[in-house]
């Protein structure tokens, strides 16, 4: 029994390496830029660094650079404070100056000063001077052994090093290593939207660390997915890996059948960027809409989740924070005009959560839990049963 047991959880993760929601046929509104993902905004890169080690250690670092992370400058940012469980450094100069100073860092729920320190260290040796960075944490302690403190400045710096544009690995990554999102194996996942107001397009790019959700409540693409496996896949422990469960876990069977589902008690932190020219007031209104994609998936942002908003335009090229004698000179969309923002928003958070579950993988951790990756297969029955598929996958 062992050995069938470990030979379905290598099954699930060879068979669903490298897959995003849209490899699978699930179906998304909106069009999404080129690579689908918050680097489709012009001059964003982001950083990883996974801490994988022995049984005990699932961690990392994410960050995301607003204009890259040879370029220092400030940019416009909002904030929106969906439900207050969790912790994310920056806050004054987001809810007062409306700035995002520096890059925005994504990690354990321990390790914020680490990342936070890593960062200044960076960035002093880098330009002169230390940035005051936004960071933010999600829980990892299920998987990871949280109090051992694994994450350090040194991760930081390694992960601001990794910094590029292009295609941003997802699920078990960086700061979303140790995640369970939905009662599933979860992390980082992104997705972006083009939009086009007036005669000028404009992206919007999303990027998650998803660590929330109630399973029961779980919808993709308007599907009840969470009520349909609400009795199998479930968070569980071997204990043939460890001394036992935390929490609510109980062994694990081949298919988690005897699991149990913890509680709504995670966090999310999402990050929204675009280039489109908006105002500090207009972005906290944008992060406010991040809210509404994860409603979408059935999320209630329960009462231990904190699920936290940042966003940031990087229009215009330069904001004029660190000399305040200058204006600003941006002419910002229009309110009347905004709607598709706000949309674009809605729509590429929703799928930024959806990857960050199809992209991760079933992982073993701390005390020999398992939390079980989302089965594509019977994800993919479920959604054409309810005729949620699109066309060609069908």
């Amino acid at each position: 029994m062992k050995r069938a047991s470990a030979l379905l959880i290598l099954a699930l993760v060879g068979a669903q390496a490298e897959a995003r929601g849209r490899d699978l046929g699930i179906p998304f509104e909106g069009r999404p830029g080129p690579l689908n993902a918050i680097t489709d905004v012009p001059g964003v890169e982001v950083g990883q660094k996974t801490l994988i080690e022995g049984q005990t250690v699932r961690t990392g670092v994410t960050v995301i650079f607003p204009r890259g992370r040879a370029n220092p400058k400030s940019v416009y940012g909002g904030f929106f404070d969906l439900n207050g469980n969790g912790e994310m450094t920056g806050r004054a100069y987001l809810e007062d100056f409306g700035i995002v100073q520096g890059p925005i860092g994504l990690s354990d729920t321990n390790a914020v000063g680490q990342v936070y320190s890593g960062i200044q260290q960076w960035s002093a040796k880098r330009f002169g001077s230390a940035t005051w960075p936004v960071v933010a944490e999600t829980w990892s302690g299920y998987l990871s052994d949280i109090e051992g403190f694994h994450v350090t400045p040194a991760t930081a710096m390694a992960a601001l090093d990794a910094a590029k544009p292009g295609a941003v690995e997802e699920g078990n990554a960086g700061g979303g290593t140790g995640m369970v999102c939905f009662g599933f194996k979860g992390g980082i996942g992104t997705a972006s939207r083009v939009v086009t107001i007036g005669a000028k397009a404009y992206t919007v790019g999303v990027l998650v660390q998803c660590n929330t959700g109630d399973r029961k409540v779980l919808r993709i693409s308007g599907a009840p997915v969470g009520q349909a496996l609400a009795k199998r896949w479930l968070p569980c422990f071997d204990p043939t890996l460890g001394r036992g469960g935390s929490g609510p876990m109980k062994p694990c069977t081949a298919d988690g059948s005897a699991g149990a589902v913890p509680p709504d008690q995670g966090s999310i932190i999402i990050v929204v960027g675009t280039d489109a020219p908006l105002m500090p007031v207009q972005l906290n209104r944008v992060a406010r809409r991040a809210a509404l994609g994860l409603a979408r998936l059935g999320s209630y942002a329960g009462n231990s989740s904190g699920d936290l908003i940042v966003s940031f335009s990087t229009a215009p090229g330069e904001v004029n924070h660190e000399d305040q004698d200058k204006p600003d000179a941006v002419a910002p969309v229009a309110n009347a005009a905004i709607n598709p923002i706000f949309e674009a928003t809605v729509q590429a958070t929703e799928e930024a959560v959806v990857n960050a579950l199809v992209a991760a993988r079933t992982m073993d951790g701390v005390n020999g839990t398992r939390i079980f990756a989302i089965p594509h297969d019977e994800l993919r029955a479920i959604l054409k049963s309810y005729s949620r598929l699109e066309d060609h996958q069908r």
